[in-house]
C-alpha cells in the first residue's frame, strides 16, 4: 500500500510541475491570482500522500487479528481454590516384609518339595541341594575329630600314669627322708652326750641333708609335672573343642543343603529345577510375609530435594481413595530416578495383589487456596509468561501477560495477570503465529 500511495503521488507531483509549454499555451497576459490551479494541485496531492502514506502506517501497525470457531477453542476460567503441589507417580504393591532365600552352599539341585506359590510355615523344607565335596570334607572331618578324640584318651591316661609315678616317687623320698631326719636326730642327741664319735653323726648329717635336698627337688619336679600336664590337658581339649565346632559347621553345611523356610510365607520367585546347577550365594526365590503390603514407588531424581519421610500420597481402587504414606527414601539414583516405599494409612484396599501397579498423586506440599488456571495447551507456546484473555462480551479475546508459580496434575497457580472470574483460552495456540487478537465465531 505504501509503494501504491508513492506512485500516485509521485504523478500528481510531476502533473502539478509540468511545464506550461508542454500544454501548448498561446503567450497571453493572464491575471495571476492567490489560488491558482498549481497552488490548489499541489497542495491536494500532498494531503492525499499523507493521508495515503498515514493511512497504510494505521493499518499496518495495528493488531492483527484471527477470527476462529469457538467450538475449536477450549475456554477455561480462572477459580480460587484449594491447592496443592502434587506429581503423578507409579508404585509396585510389595509384601510388607520380605525374605530372600539364597544358596548358601553350593550343588546340584537334587529334590523340589514345593512349588512357586506355596504357603509355607517356617522350617518347611523348600528344596535339597547335592555337594559331594562337601559331603566328603564332613565325614574327613569327622573322622579327623574321632581320631583326636581317641588321641586325647590316650595322652589324659599316659598323663595320668606319670603323676602315678611320680607321686610313688614322691613316696620314696619323703620315706628315705623321714629316716634319714630320725636317725640325724637320735645321732645328734648322742653325740652331744658322748656316746657315739663325730664320724658316725657326720654320716648322719650328710644323709639327713641328702634327702631333705632329694625331698625338696622331687617336690619341685611334681609341682611343675603337675603344671604342665594341666596346660597340656587345656590345650587338648580347646583344640578337640576347635575340631568339633568345626565339625558342627561341616554339619549345618550340609543341614543348609535342604533350603528351608525362614518364616511363615509364601514362597514366590522360585526359580529352581531338578538337575540344575546353582552357585553358592545365589538367588532361589524368597518367602513374602503376609502380614500386610507396602509399595515401592519410583520418583524422578528432579524432586529429590522435595522428598522426604512422611509426605503422602492419594490413589484410587475401586471407585475408593486410599492414602500412602512415605516411609523410607532410598537415597540411590539409577536412571534419573530413585525410590521410596509407602505403607497404607489406614487399612489397605481389599483385593489388592502382589505385583500390581498404582497410579499416585504424591503431595509435595499443604494444601491452601489460591488463584487457579486449568493446564491445557496454551504452555507449549506461551511457556506461561501471556495468555488470550476473552472480553466481557465474549466476542474476542486479546493477549494478556501473567505469571505463573507452582503447579500441579490439573492446575497452575495464578500470580499476576488474572483473577477469578477470568475467562481465558487454554487450547493449543499451535497456528495462530503472531496473532494479538482473536475475534469468536459462534
Amino acid at each position: 500500500m505504501i509503494y501504491s500511495c508513492l506512485y500516485y503521488g509521485t504523478l500528481l507531483y510531476n502533473l502539478v510541475h509540468t511545464n506550461e509549454s508542454d500544454f501548448n499555451i498561446v503567450d497571453r497576459i493572464i491575471e495571476k491570482k492567490k489560488w491558482n490551479t498549481k497552488r490548489i494541485l499541489t497542495i491536494c496531492g500532498i494531503t492525499v500522500l499523507v493521508l495515503l502514506i498515514g493511512g497504510s502506517i494505521y493499518f499496518t501497525s495495528g493488531k492483527s487479528k484471527l477470527t476462529v470457531d469457538t467450538e475449536r477453542l477450549t475456554i477455561s476460567q480462572v477459580t480460587k481454590g484449594p491447592f496443592q503441589v502434587t506429581i503423578p507417580v507409579n508404585g509396585i504393591v510389595m509384601p510388607i516384609t520380605t525374605i530372600y532365600l539364597d544358596a548358601v552352599e553350593g550343588g546340584l539341585v537334587e529334590a523340589k518339595y514345593v512349588e512357586d506359590g506355596a504357603n509355607l510355615k517356617k522350617g518347611d523344607p523348600i528344596l535339597k541341594l547335592s555337594n559331594t565335596d562337601l559331603e566328603l570334607s564332613l565325614a574327613n572331618q569327622e573322622t579327623n575329630v574321632y581320631a583326636a578324640q581317641t588321641q586325647m584318651q590316650i595322652s589324659h591316661n599316659n598323663a595320668q600314669q606319670n603323676t602315678i609315678s611320680k607321686l610313688n616317687q614322691m613316696a620314696d623320698v619323703d620315706n628315705a627322708y623321714k629316716e634319714a631326719e630320725r636317725l640325724y636326730k637320735l645321732n645328734k642327741h648322742l653325740y652331744e652326750q658322748k656316746a657315739i664319735g663325730q664320724q658316725e653323726y657326720q654320716i648322719a648329717l650328710n644323709t639327713y641333708q641328702y634327702q631333705l635336698n632329694r625331698k625338696k627337688l622331687t617336690s619341685q619336679i611334681l609341682k611343675q609335672d603337675t603344671l604342665l600336664t594341666k596346660q597340656q590337658d587345656i590345650q587338648t581339649k580347646e583344640q578337640y573343642a576347635q575340631m568339633r565346632n568345626t565339625l558342627n559347621l561341616m554339619r549345618k553345611k550340609v543341614s543348609d543343603l535342604i533350603v528351608r523356610a525362614p518364616i511363615d510365607g509364601q514362597l514366590t520367585s522360585m526359580d529352581s529345577e531338578v538337575g540344575q546347577n546353582k552357585n553358592k550365594g545365589e538367588r532361589l526365590g524368597q518367602i513374602d510375609v503376609l502380614s500386610g503390603y507396602k509399595v515401592r514407588v519410583d520418583v524422578d531424581d528432579h524432586y529429590i530435594s522435595q522428598i522426604y519421610i512422611g509426605l503422602t500420597g492419594t490413589f484410587t481402587f475401586a471407585d475408593k481413595n486410599y492414602t500412602l504414606k512415605i516411609t523410607k527414601v532410598f537415597p540411590q539414583v539409577a536412571n534419573g530416578k530413585f525410590q521410596v516405599d509407602m505403607q497404607f494409612v489406614g487399612t489397605a484396599p481389599t483385593g489388592i495383589r502382589r505385583g500390581q501397579t498404582l497410579q499416585i498423586l504424591l503431595a509435595l506440599s499443604d494444601e491452601t487456596r489460591q488463584v487457579l488456571l486449568p493446564k491445557g495447551g496454551f504452555y507449549q507456546q506461551t511457556g506461561g509468561n501471556w495468555i488470550f484473555k476473552m472480553s466481557e462480551d465474549g466476542k474476542s479475546a486479546y493477549k494478556v501477560d501473567i505469571q505463573l508459580g507452582r503447579q500441579n496434575t490439573d492446575y497452575y497457580e495464578i500470580l499476576q495477570g488474572l483473577k477469578p472470574g477470568d475467562k481465558v483460552i487454554t487450547s493449543s495456540y499451535e497456528t495462530y503465529g503472531d496473532i494479538q487478537e482473536l475475534i469468536l465465531n459462534k
